[in-house]
């Protein structure tokens, strides 16, 4: 272990990127096969969309066990090995015969993704300092919605050409090799990137009552809350996207899932990169900044969603829907790289993926778990109609997400100054050596 030149430190987030781009796609690539997936195992929206509630469900939940290995043990092994299960889980979903066996290999990726998330945040907190770490985590993010992109895009144009079993098998090869990338790092210090306090190979902060007791942090609190309604949003448009298309503007398999994919990447690249910016660069003066800008995407993400889903179907997506729900998206990923950072800056090195795992065990249980199954039983009481169950449940959770986000404005300045106090005072503590990193 430590402390890591500024040269490595963007190696590893060069590679981390890459992690999370598979991340997504092996996520998302289930999307795109929506159609034939149903049509072999004879599904309706709301038992495939049960598949989507299965992952995200494990994920939450597994995310306990990882997350406190993360926050204790070595976070590159944890990174590893959570990219290998699942990428043996997403290969594996290629192989199903079965509803049974699809539901149970997708759920199984959720262990996976839960045990790289929240070790990966705190590692990368551990390599940039605060300064940096809304530019640094949405770039990180960046990769996520490149990865949406792919799994919409590229699966579905290879489940429509050579079977969307194939789409699984093309996704899952590329993440054994970054899983080997990820055990070769290096492991930084525990708050090497501090400018007040030791840095440590391990600590013993955490136990289930300092867990529990992160949520008492109210600036954390409110991030926690504002991205379970944000999820639920996220997620259930994401999701359907390639199947509204389909539905409502009558386009092929492929072409949904290029244009989806499109929007996605775009709109998520440009928000979550500008949201990170816009954050760092405000919170030179104003310590709200990353609630700010959240805020405001999620206000403005509230009254673009209702017109993109309101836009008529006689003149194609193009016109209309496209444009309006490229701004959307631009909107809705502002809060990623901010709300990634702040949470970070308001917790001690020693409970960083803790506070991961807070925020994916309460927003995906509570928010998105159940959005897409959610969406899809709203979606066959309409009748079919997908742009209803959305426009029900979007633009009220963004304003309720927006509301949530601005209860925590008056306590930022205070739990990130307590953090570092806290931490710094540790510099006076006898402290182990570090053992060099091979």
């Amino acid at each position: 272990m430590t402390r890591s030149p500024r040269g490595y430190a963007r190696y590893v987030l060069v590679v981390m990127v890459g992690i999370n781009f598979l991340n997504y796609m092996d996520r998302w690539v289930a999307s795109s096969a929506a159609t034939p997936i149903e049509k072999e195992f004879h599904l309706n929206d709301a038992q495939f969309g049960l598949i989507g509630t299965a992952f995200l469900l494990v994920y939450a939940v597994a995310a306990l066990p990882f997350g406190y290995w993360g926050d204790r043990g070595v976070r590159k092994t944890v990174i590893g090995v959570g990219v290998t299960i699942w990428s043996l889980a997403t290969l594996f979903t290629g192989f199903a015969r079965s509803y049974f066996h699809l539901f149970l290999s997708r759920a199984i990726v959720g262990v996976g993704e839960a045990s790289y998330y929240p070790a990966g945040t705190s590692l990368m907190s551990d390599f940039f300092p605060k300064e940096q770490r809304g530019r640094v985590m949405a770039i990180w993010n960046g990769g996520s919605t490149i990865g949406i992109a792919v799994g919409f895009a590229g699966g579905a144009y290879i489940a429509e050409k050579f079977g969307w079993r194939t789409a699984f098998y093309f996704a899952a090869i590329p993440g054994l090799l970054f899983a080997v990338l990820a055990f070769a790092f290096r492991e930084p210090l525990r708050g090497s990137a501090e400018k007040q306090g030791p840095a440590v190979r391990k600590t013993n902060d955490i136990n289930l009552r300092k867990f529990v007791d992160l949520i008492r942090i109210p600036t954390l609190r409110a991030t926690i809350i504002a991205q379970t309604l944000l999820f639920f949003v996220l997620a259930s448009n994401a999701f359907w996207l390639p199947t509204v298309l389909q539905r409502h503007f009558g386009l092929t398999q492929s072409k949904a899932g290029v244009l989806a994919g499109g929007v996605i990447v775009a709109g998520g690249l440009i928000g979550t990169l500008a949201g990170g910016w816009l954050a760092d660069r405000r919170a030179l003066t104003r310590p709200t900044a990353p609630l700010e800008v959240g805020i405001a995407g999620f206000l403005l993400g509230a009254v673009l969603i209702t017109i993109a889903l309101v836009s008529p179907m006689n003149i194609g997506p193009i016109p209309v829907f496209v444009p309006v729900f490229l701004l959307t998206v631009i909107c809705l990923y502002l809060y990623a790289g901010p709300f990634t950072a702040l949470s970070q800056n308001v917790v001690s090195p020693g409970l960083r993926a803790s506070a991961v795992t807070m925020t994916l065990l309460v927003a995906h249980v509570l928010g998105d778990s159940h959005s897409t199954f959610d969406v899809g039983k709203i979606s066959d009481l309409l009748g079919g109609n997908l742009q209803g169950a959305l426009l029900i449940t979007s633009p009220t959770l963004l304003v309720l997400a927006a509301i949530a986000a601005a209860t925590g404005l008056p306590t930022v300045k205070r739990d990130t100054q307590a953090m570092e106090s806290e931490w710094a005072a540790r510099s006076a503590e006898p402290q182990p050596e570090p053992a060099l990193s091979r």
